[in-house]
């Protein structure tokens, strides 16, 4: 029988399942080598959706996901992390508009809301967008998409999971995993301590392979940086999330917006040292992009840039649930961990107490990621 079970890893998905299995009666742990939310969670553009995701059931995952977070929006209305305004996307170039009308035309099979506006409907959604940068026509409109605030978010997860009983213990990396006959007996941390435990669920998101390495797996990745660019506050309207050609942004609060493209990921560099930092003139160009599309961004600087490495699971898609060869270790791993933690949260925390979630589950598991021989 469960009852013990730390959980590595204080991001989305760590407090996801940290709350979750409190909710159900579990003694938890919770164990970071930092501070909750200090990690990739709290880098990155936390945008809410399951547009173009494919294959289908990768799909239904992630809008289970943004269905988990309208639920939680309406249980606690004091909470301010939700932002469910819709994505506005067009494109530049005729191969692009093309790629665009493909995914708009797949998500409608799939029953997933989308529409098409003219520059003048675009413009009653974001009337501070210069008309000169909008097309025509052939602006994609995705009314239930938006974006979380991964930090309020994480702090009301984690104090749902301490007000049931809960240990939060931060600052403290895992070392090591004792391992015998067949399962995780406990969990070693830098401090010296010893965690006896029934269960772990690995959560580290971009060191997620290692703690596996500590468990003798081996779990592909192939994790990227990207660098976000968060404005000095501007008095301008920006209400969505909008994916211009040249940029991408969304509000930030406090007045602030946030601001991403490729070309920015480009420019993050990493010293032998491990000091990371992003090339002045990429950051320039993303903020002369951002005012490009919005005047009132003008008086805008770059008030601050931060980096995060995207735990990418080596086939894109997520690696959730339990490990056939070490039965009580689990795996809560994935991109678009915004969107998915909280609906894939609770499937591996209801996994890891024995309740059957195989069929949700199934496609995701760790096995398929053993090279074939």
């Amino acid at each position: 029988m469960v009852t013990h079970v730390v959980v590595i890893g204080a991001g989305v998905y760590g407090a996801a399942v940290a709350a979750s299995l409190s909710s159900r009666g579990a003694r938890v742990t919770v164990v970071d080598a930092g501070a909750p939310g200090g990690g990739t969670s709290g880098a990155t553009f936390s945008w809410t959706n399951s547009c173009g995701k494919q294959p289908r059931h990768y799909h239904d995952l992630n809008v289970a996901g943004m269905q988990a977070h309208r639920r939680l929006a309406a249980e606690v209305p004091h909470g301010d992390w939700y932002h469910e305004t819709g994505n506005l996307e067009w494109a530049a170039t005729d191969t692009d508009r093309a790629a665009l009308e493909r995914k708009v035309a797949a998500v409608l099979d799939y029953g997933y809301e989308a529409r098409w506006l003219s520059r003048a409907e675009a413009l009653d959604l974001e009337p501070d967008l210069d008309p000169a940068a909008l097309p025509a026509d052939g602006i994609a409109f995705f009314p239930r998409e938006g974006w979380v605030e991964p930090t309020p978010l994480i702090a009301h997860l984690v104090s749902r999971a301490v007000a049931a009983g809960a240990e939060v213990v931060r600052d403290d990396a895992v070392t090591g995993l004792d391992v015998d006959a067949g399962a995780v007996r406990a969990v070693r941390l830098a401090s010296g301590r010893r965690l006896a435990t029934d269960a772990v669920v690995d959560c580290a998101g971009p060191r997620a392979a290692r703690i596996a390495e500590l468990a003798g797996l081996t779990l592909p990745m192939r994790n990227t940086r990207g660098a976000l660019v968060h404005t000095s506050p501007v008095a301008v309207s920006v209400a969505r999330v909008v994916h211009a050609p040249h940029v991408h942004l969304r509000p930030d609060g406090g007045g602030r917006v946030l601001l991403h493209n490729p070309e920015v990921d480009g420019a993050v560099h990493v010293s032998d040292t491990g000091e990371t930092r992003v090339d002045p003139s990429a950051v320039d160009a993303v903020v002369e992009a951002g005012r490009a599309l919005y005047p009132g961004l003008r008086a805008a600087t770059a008030e601050s840039v931060r980096v995060g490495e995207r735990p990418i699971p080596d086939d894109g898609l997520p690696v959730l649930g339990r490990v056939v060869e070490l039965p009580n270790f689990h795996f809560a791993v994935s991109h678009s961990g915004a969107t998915l933690c909280l609906h894939a949260g609770d499937l591996v925390a209801a996994e890891v107490l024995g309740e059957d979630r195989d069929e949700a589950l199934a496609p995701f598991r760790f096995e398929r990621t053993a090279p074939v021989h």
